[in-house]
């Protein structure tokens, strides 16, 4: 982040970054599939040991209290080195949706023991219906005597493969709900997903799950909001991790172009390259800016507002990775489509996150579905459509 950082934030920042730089990076295989479960586990409790998993949780839980811009920190320094241990999935989507969902007792119960790394709670909400949105839900809670009984699926549960535990969204009598579930209920199937960029994610199919009444997060009329929330909150570590990628994808490519020699002068010198290196880095300035925006909304703004920013700021920093990592692979040439090429995975990750939390077309529609019933009801200027159109001009471009 390069706005103004507190100490306690550059603290944080460098610590991360040197961390990362230590005992991760592509060269030591991070974002290379098949690493071993052990690497994964011993990542994951240095990630606990430096409070980075309660970064952005309340201190009565054992978290450090922090908020919003923490999480977008680390987010971004796991972006530059491509870190794919679930952060985003178990510490921030399920944490957040935890702590605007759940009730005093069921946060005592759970956050403390995700804070320290010692489980993992998923977030499972997304179906092949609702293309990674928050809504429709099809998961259906029937209920029984002392509890609910699911039957459906549940598809791209990040950092589902290890979870010990899953907020699942669910509808029971055209009521949405969020449940805890235990990942060794019975009935419930867990499928490994590997993602194109080397990380995995989760498929679950509950075949008549049974779960307590007391699995029940919070009252029924906040599961929406709170899985909303949740979502927000990864809307912006996964922008920062963008932002973090097309920094590092940046870099690599000013490297390579000072290094590779043609006609006996590097490629750097000539000026067709210094111009697609220059609107690289302007892409990746107006993604920083949409990023800041976003931290702004989901910080302080109404729910419309945030509701709106989070599909601008997806929709926007999610082009601009793919635009600014395949401008980097045209830049290296040939080499670039090799795993032993660095950016090659930088260009993965970019592609893989555009379709996590909704992809860009997904948010676009949205949008205009927005505008479209806000005009129905109500006079705009023409000023107040500039976000909107922008939006979708950027989408006819890419």
């Amino acid at each position: 982040m390069d706005a103004e950082l507190d100490p306690a934030q550059q603290a944080l920042r460098d610590g991360v970054r040197s961390f990362v730089a230590k005992a991760s990076g592509v060269s030591a295989g991070i974002a290379v599939p098949g690493r071993d479960a052990a690497t994964r586990r011993e990542n994951w409790r240095a990630f606990a040991d430096n409070g980075w998993l309660g970064a952005a949780l309340p201190s009565e839980y054992g978290g450090s209290g922090g908020g919003l811009f923490e999480t977008a920190i680390i987010a971004q320094e796991f972006g530059r080195a491509l870190v794919i241990e679930p952060y985003l999935g178990c510490a921030v989507m399920a944490a957040q949706t935890l702590v605007a969902g759940a009730s005093a007792q069921q946060l005592a119960r759970v956050l403390p023991d995700l804070i320290a790394g010692k489980s993992r709670v998923a977030l499972a909400y997304s179906e092949p219906q609702s293309r990674g949105m928050p809504e429709p839900i099809m998961l259906r809670a029937e209920r029984a005597p002392d509890g609910y009984i699911l039957h459906g699926g549940k598809t791209l549960v990040l950092g589902g493969v290890e979870a010990d535990h899953f907020i699942v969204s669910a509808v029971t009598h055209d009521q949405p709900i969020l449940l805890l579930v235990d990942a060794a209920a019975p009935g419930l199937m867990i499928s490994a997903l590997e993602l194109h960029d080397g990380s995995q994610a989760a498929q679950l199919a509950f075949d008549g799950v049974f779960v307590r009444g007391d699995a029940l997060l919070g009252q029924p009329d906040r599961a929406l909001p709170a899985l909303r929330h949740g979502l927000a909150y990864g809307t912006v570590a996964l922008c920062a991790e963008l932002v973090g990628i097309m920094e590092r994808a940046i870099e690599l490519s000013a490297d390579y172009l000072k290094r590779r020699t043609q006609f006996g002068v590097p490629i750097g010198s000539f000026q067709t390259l210094q111009h697609r290196l220059a609107d690289m880095a302007a892409e990746m300035e107006l993604a920083r800016s949409m990023l800041f925006a976003l931290l702004l909304a989901v910080d302080g703004g109404d729910e419309p507002t945030i509701a709106r920013l989070v599909s601008q700021a997806k929709s926007l920093v999610g082009r601009a990775a793919k635009h600014v990592c395949g401008q980097a692979i045209q830049m290296h040439g040939g080499i670039a489509m090799t795993d032993e090429c660095p950016i090659a995975h930088y260009f993965k990750r970019a592609v893989v996150a555009d379709i996590l939390l909704g992809s860009s077309d997904s948010h676009d529609s949205l949008r205009a579905r927005t505008l479209e019933n806000t005009l129905k009801t109500a006079e705009l200027r023409w000023y107040e459509l500039l976000p909107v159109w922008w939006t979708a001009q950027q989408g006819a471009l890419a």
